[in-house]
């Protein structure tokens, strides 16, 4: 059995996109699916735009991802002979020829075509072109291009698509087209075929605005007498307006970075670009990876067109609401000891690292981070929402503190003086420390809330949270003595 080779080939021009990441993603489900082999191919060709850092966060966003290949990089231009060799095949074998045509000849028939309200297509001026007629105009120095010669046929030209089903095209509709510019830079059409080639590609899974290139690749593997790899042109993601997911229009949010930077789990954001056009055909949401390979096929890509649910500016959600709720489902069920790791990241960022988290403290730390996860929505709620837990100094959030402790002045006695009572306990466990808070509340005729409260706010910053009497386990009792004697700026301030 033939061994399927698929590709990645990304334009090194800008940031990784997450449509981009997506079509990394199926290409890498699928070779996985079958035991086959994933090529990674910069597509750097566009000298102008093309960049090392541009190349650097690609590489960086796939590894982020866990998206690994088996062959490359491999970079287009290392493979520019080989791009003109197969333009000089096409010429010699009558498949391609020399067009003269100038860019102002070009738009003068482009003009007149939309005043007659006609379509506008290369019209063949110098198909027929003679050899010497060829070569009384090279000798004159007019520069040309070469252009691929599309054969004169009825009917239509046509390609099974493993997602939409027969592709047709009229051959009349197809224009003789360009495959090496007047400098001698082959185009990407050609490129792309050659590089697929060589590479042995078998299936090209890739976003549906390539298809306008398809038909007219189809013409070059059968003039170059290669095989025909396998097609499937998954949907596009679109916005909520039905526009095209950009930069330009939605800001960084459609970075792969974006998601790192904000602390979202890798697996948690490719879970969710897989559900961007693919569906299992159950009402599974959450997939390790060995489930989704085990699962994934190119027969359950949707047809129509994903929408990535994302408002620019919107002030409750960050990026679309359902890759936060995937987030949050890892977070809240992914094994403690990778969430360890994962959060090891964020608090060496923020300068919260402790050794002793690897070390005589590590039951600790893995324990705290399994009593704040449930409410937390990204990794960096652990040193925002959960700062308190790894430093002393941290922020009160202004509502709870309004609500739970300035609005009872009387706080700033109750507290300190429950904070002698917890330092005299004979034993600092949760029910005993939850008896005097209790016991404390009746004497003073209050809820057992105003005090639970507001050592809640106090102690962690935090409106809400775990149970009160945990996290004065979690603490420790010097902590929890210490932080409730220490209140007077924050009645003092208001």
């Amino acid at each position: 059995m033939e061994e399927v080779r698929v590709r990645f080939p990304p334009s090194p021009t800008g940031y990784l996109h997450i449509g981009g990441a997506r079509t990394a993603l199926f290409n890498w489900l699928y070779a996985k699916k079958h035991n086959g082999k994933l090529i990674l191919r910069i597509e750097d060709t566009d000298e102008e735009r093309s960049t090392q850092a541009s190349i650097d966060g690609i590489l960086e966003g796939l590894q982020w991802l866990g998206i690994d290949w088996d062959e490359g990089p491999y970079f287009q231009t290392e493979f520019a002979a080989d791009h003109i060799t197969a333009a000089n095949k096409l010429l010699a074998s009558g498949h391609a020829y020399k067009c003269f045509c100038t860019k102002e000849l070009l738009e003068q028939k482009r003009e007149a075509a939309v005043a007659a309200k006609q379509e506008f297509g290369y019209d063949g001026t110098c198909r027929h072109l003679t050899a010497a007629e060829v070569q009384e105009k090279e000798s004159q120095g007019i520069p040309s291009v070469i252009r691929f010669k599309v054969p004169v046929r009825h009917g239509s030209l046509g390609y099974d698509d493993q997602v939409l089903g027969c592709i047709e095209r009229a051959y009349s509709d197809i224009e003789d087209f360009v495959i090496v510019r007047s400098n001698g830079k082959p185009l990407y059409l050609l490129c792309n075929v050659v590089d697929d080639i060589r590479d042995r590609i078998t299936h090209v899974l890739r976003g549906q605005d390539h298809m306008s290139n398809t038909t007219r690749q189809v013409l070059l593997y059968e003039a170059l007498q290669a095989k025909l790899p396998v097609f499937a042109h998954m949907p596009l993601t679109l916005d909520l307006q039905k526009r095209k997911i950009s930069k330009r229009s939605h800001g960084e949010v459609v970075a792969v970075q974006f998601y790192r930077d904000n602390g979202f789990i890798p697996w948690a954001l490719c879970n969710f670009l897989c559900l961007l056009g693919w569906n299992p055909g159950t009402e599974q949401e959450f997939f390790s990876r060995e489930e989704l390979v085990e699962t994934f096929s190119l027969s359950r890509i949707s047809r129509v067109n994903s929408v990535f649910n994302f408002k620019p500016g919107d002030p409750k959600f960050i990026t679309d609401p359902k890759l936060i709720a995937i987030n949050e489902h890892y977070l809240r069920t992914m094994d403690l000891d990778e969430l360890g790791t994962l959060v090891r990241k964020e608090l060496e960022e923020e300068n919260l690292w402790n050794p002793a988290y690897e070390g005589a403290r590590r039951d600790w730390y893995l324990a705290t981070l399994n009593m704040i996860r449930d409410r937390f929505h990204t990794l960096k709620d652990f040193t925002t929402g959960g700062r308190a837990y790894f430093s002393d100094e941290y922020a009160i959030d202004p509502k709870p503190l309004a609500k739970n402790v300035l609005k009872f002045p009387e706080l700033a006695t109750w507290l300190p003086q429950l904070a002698e009572r917890f330092a005299t306990l004979a034993e600092f466990s949760v029910e005993e420390t939850e008896r005097v808070s209790r016991e404390m509340a009746d004497e003073l005729a209050i809820k057992p809330g105003v005090l639970i409260n507001g050592m809640r706010t106090v102690l962690t910053g935090q409106l809400a949270g775990p149970s009160m009497f945990d996290i004065l386990m979690t603490l420790s009792r010097e902590k929890v003595v210490a932080r409730l004697k220490r209140i007077d700026h924050l009645f003092a301030a208001a």
